[in-house]
């Protein structure tokens, strides 16, 4: 099924989507409930959900299975993630798909007790949703996407690409961020450091905090940029693109939509590789498992992309090295 198939359903951000069906066998209907840290209209958010569902119709929840979901959209903003959390636990469904560290935390102030699967999501064990990887210990587990030591693969592929630089800054919202920001940050500072690159932290909150940042990078030559993961990058990502590209700034990010949509390079987890291994755990928590005793799962699939027209762009010769190595490359 197509991913714009199931988002017509939806009817809005904030619209429930039944399914009424019967799994195979006579149960009552199953209710979940899906926070995504996403608006509908982003084409990344939409095809990771059709993606989740898909899978999920895999496992036996199809149009003749007993489901109903609850699906919201937040556009990444913290009061906006906080108050669908306090709807859909409201709702009381039998398990919440969590996309993301802050939409995490926000439903795990609000319920110690309905099952919540996490996609996306960084640390959990340094953001309290779980005890340990392999016993999670309460009512939440998931799928992890990045490890801290990435802090320092990031800036080490920066350095590949543009090996002038002296300075670099890894930009964040510590709103959204793993740790407030300071779970990549070790790697990457230890990277500078051997790298004889400045490692400068660079905390934002808005539009305007990323224009100062991105542009006080291109005053001076040799500066670079590492676009850490969270939730509020994700979102802003069209803004990072085009003032890296305005100031002349290289810049390495961590996910693949930046690089395809006109970023310099990419590294990171198939995130929708993730959604659909999570629609497994659903399916076992909705079949009477425990998200207790569902170990969190680690990301088994990296991808690289890198875009050419943007190097040429930047007077950047990318290294053969990282074509070769590069699971994309964009012309």
């Amino acid at each position: 099924m197509r991913r714009r198939d199931f988002i017509a359903l939806l009817g809005g951000a904030a619209a429930p989507w039944p399914l009424k069906v019967r799994a195979q066998q006579p149960d009552p209907a199953r209710r979940i409930g899906v926070l995504m840290a996403q608006p509908a209209s982003d084409p990344e958010a939409e095809a990771f959900f059709s993606v989740f569902m898909q899978a999920l119709h895999k496992l036996g929840w199809t149009a003749d299975s007993a489901l109903e979901m609850d699906v919201r959209w937040t556009s990444g903003e913290v009061d906006r993630i906080q108050m669908f959390a306090k709807e859909l636990v409201a709702l009381r469904p039998d398990l919440i798909l969590s996309h993301g560290t802050a939409v995490t935390a926000a439903l795990q102030r609000e319920t110690k007790t309905i099952p919540i699967v996490f996609v996306i999501v960084s640390d959990p064990v340094g953001s309290g949703f779980v005890a340990s990887l392999p016993s999670p210990g309460g009512n939440i587990t998931g799928f992890i996407n990045l490890e801290g030591q990435l802090g320092g693969k990031w800036l080490d592929f920066l350095t590949k690409i543009a090996p002038t630089i002296k300075r670099a800054a890894g930009i964040f919202n510590p709103d959204t961020a793993a740790r407030r920001g300071a779970y990549y940050w070790p790697s990457f500072e230890a990277a500078g450091v051997s790298r004889q690159v400045e490692p400068i932290s660079s905390p934002v909150f808005n539009d305007t905090d990323i224009e100062t940042v991105v542009t006080s990078l291109g005053r001076e030559p040799r500066g670079g940029l590492v676009v850490m993961p969270d939730t509020f990058t994700i979102n802003h990502r069209a803004l990072l693109i085009q003032m890296a590209a305005r100031n002349n700034v290289p810049a390495v990010y961590w996910y693949s939509a930046y690089a395809r949509e006109g970023g310099l390079l990419s590294y990171g987890v198939d995130n929708a590789d993730i959604f659909r291994r999570s629609a497994s755990y659903v399916d076992r928590i909705l079949r009477g498992a425990k998200p207790a005793d569902l170990p969190v799962q680690l990301p088994t699939k990296f991808e690289t992309v890198v875009n050419l027209k943007t190097a040429k762009k930047l007077g950047l010769t990318v290294p053969p090295v990282l074509l070769v190595a590069a699971d994309e490359v964009i012309e």
